[in-house]
C-alpha cells in the first residue's frame, strides 16, 4: 500500500509517483492542511443539520494528512482508475471515489493559495501572459485515456485518432524558460478536437508568432 512514510527515503519513485519533489511536496503541504481544516469546518462541523459531533462513526482510511496529498497527487500525475487508486492506497472503488472528488476541492484551494493555479478564462488570457517577463511560450496539447463511453456518439467523439484511444483533452500553455510553469488550462474537450481549433477557440492572442507553435 502507498503512504508518505513508504516513500519518504525514496526521493526519486516519490517525483516520479507525484511529479514534484520531497521538499516541494512539504512546502505544499502546509497550504494543503490549512485547505483541509477549511474544507472540514465547512462541510462537517459548521453545518447545522448534523446529528453528531465531527470525528464520531466510521473512521477515515487516509487518516494522515500526507497520505491524502500523496493520494490526490498521485491520482492527478498517474490518472489510474478509480479501482487501480483504490487498490494502491487500500480502499475500494467507491471509498476512492469519495476522497477523490473531496481531497481535488481542497487540492484545488490549497494551489490558488500558493498561487500556483493556471489562469482558466480565455478572456484573462492575454493580460496573463503580457505580466511575464519570459515573452516566450510553448503552446501544446495534451490527451489524458479515459473508459470507453458506452454511447456510440460519445464513443466516436472522444476517439482521438492519433492515440488510437478514446481521450479528453486540454491546451496548455507553459513558459519556455524558467522552470516550464504552466500559465493557462483550456476547456476539457473530447479528444476528437483537434488542438489548434482548440487554441483558436481560446483567444486570438494565441495566434501571434512569438508564440511557439
Amino acid at each position: 500500500m502507498l503512504s508518505y512514510a513508504k516513500l519518504q527515503s525514496k526521493p526519486r519513485v516519490f517525483r516520479c509517483l507525484t511529479g514534484i519533489t520531497l521538499s516541494e511536496f512539504e512546502e505544499l503541504l502546509l497550504s494543503f492542511e490549512q485547505a483541509w481544516q477549511d474544507y472540514i469546518y465547512t462541510n462537517y462541523i459548521a453545518r447545522e443539520e448534523r446529528q453528531r459531533s465531527y470525528g464520531g462513526g466510521r473512521k477515515a482510511e487516509l487518516k494522515d494528512i500526507r497520505d491524502k496529498l500523496l493520494f490526490i497527487l498521485f491520482y492527478f500525475r498517474q490518472y489510474p482508475t478509480q479501482e487501480v487508486q483504490g487498490f494502491l492506497f487500500g480502499l475500494g472503488q467507491a471509498q476512492a471515489n469519495q476522497w477523490v472528488h473531496r481531497l481535488t476541492t481542497v487540492l484545488n484551494q490549497a494551489l490558488g493559495s500558493e498561487q500556483q493555479l493556471p489562469e482558466r478564462n480565455p478572456q484573462k488570457l492575454e493580460e496573463v501572459l503580457a505580466a511575464c517577463v519570459e515573452l516566450e511560450f510553448i503552446i501544446d496539447g495534451t490527451d489524458r485515456p479515459i473508459n470507453r463511453p458506452q454511447d456510440s456518439v460519445k464513443r466516436k467523439e472522444h476517439y482521438s485518432g492519433k492515440k488510437k484511444r478514446t481521450t479528453v483533452k486540454n491546451n496548455v500553455i507553459t513558459e519556455r524558460r524558467g522552470g516550464g510553469k504552466v500559465k493557462y488550462l483550456s476547456e476539457t474537450v473530447e479528444g476528437k478536437k483537434h488542438d489548434k481549433k482548440l487554441a483558436e477557440g481560446a483567444s486570438h492572442f494565441l495566434t501571434k508568432q512569438k508564440y511557439l507553435k
